[in-house]
């Protein structure tokens, strides 16, 4: 079975003919666009590099206007149903080249056609429905920015339940520089000297603390010192006794001796 002839196509069509570029060129810019929603249609021929874009989008904004006054459809609802590049009349020009001979050039021409229709009823709202998310995507953008310069940090579920935005605690890091820093001997003196002060009932400074340790390392080294005469006393007492002992052993064997030698006598 035969498909549908070029003008037996349902839509609202615009057509140029006699277009001053190769259909070939012109058929690469069309297949971009077949089948597109008409603005997403024209978002490509405007940012598209080729030359026969330009002519395309004038072709695709007549349909469109034609479509809206003549058929009183709704420009947001269409889409580009059908384009096609026809072959159009060869322009023929001769260029001299050598030994008196000459080249043909050849203009070629092309009839750009492009037919627009009213989107079918399934893809007309899933259109919609994305468009209405569009809609409510940027209007939540706006109010959140306004309630974030108004100062509102509260987040979409508390809005929603009217909770108020928990204010996260301040907290001030304090940083101890090495001069503030005190080193670990004057922080003992100062303990001794508290304790000093404790003991006592009056205050007292750190020298008086001072003065309070040197005297009481004076008193160890005394007593100390004492012991260890005590200890050498006491060892010279042992030894003193031990020698007495033995020489008055010595001394009372020689007396028996004698004594026997006497007797004997």
């Amino acid at each position: 079975m035969a498909g549908l002839k070029t003008n037996e196509r349902e839509g609202t069509r615009a057509v140029l003919r006699h277009a001053r570029v190769s259909p070939y060129k012109v058929r690469e810019v069309l297949d971009l666009v077949r089948g597109k929603p008409v603005h997403e249609a024209e978002d490509i021929l405007r940012f598209s590099d080729r030359d026969a874009a330009f002519t395309v989008g004038k072709v695709l904004h007549s349909a469109v206007a034609n479509a809206e006054n003549n058929d009183e459809l709704d420009p947001e609802e269409l889409f580009v149903s059908a384009c096609f590049a026809d072959e159009g009349t060869t322009i023929k020009r001769w260029r001299p080249r050598a030994r008196g001979r000459a080249t043909r050039i050849r203009k070629r021409t092309s009839h750009i056609t492009v037919i627009v229709s009213r989107m079918p009823e399934q893809q007309l709202q899933r259109l919609q429905a994305r468009r209405r998310a569009e809609q409510l995507a940027q209007r939540a953008r706006r109010v959140a920015g306004a309630r974030r310069s108004e100062g509102d940090q509260r987040s979409r579920a508390e809005r929603r339940h009217g909770g108020e935005a928990e204010e996260l605690p301040e907290t001030e890091a304090t940083e101890t520089s090495p001069e503030t820093e005190e080193p670990e001997s004057e922080s003992i003196e100062t303990e001794a000297a508290e304790t000093a002060s404790d003991d006592s009932g009056d205050p007292t400074t750190a020298e008086d603390a001072d003065a309070d340790v040197a005297a009481v390392d004076e008193e160890d080294t005394a007593a100390e010192a004492g012991e260890e005469e005590d200890t050498a006393a006491e060892a010279g007492e042992d030894t003193a006794a031990e020698a007495g002992e033995d020489t008055a052993a010595e001394a009372g064997e020689d007396t028996a001796a004698e004594a026997g030698e006497e007797d004997g006598e």
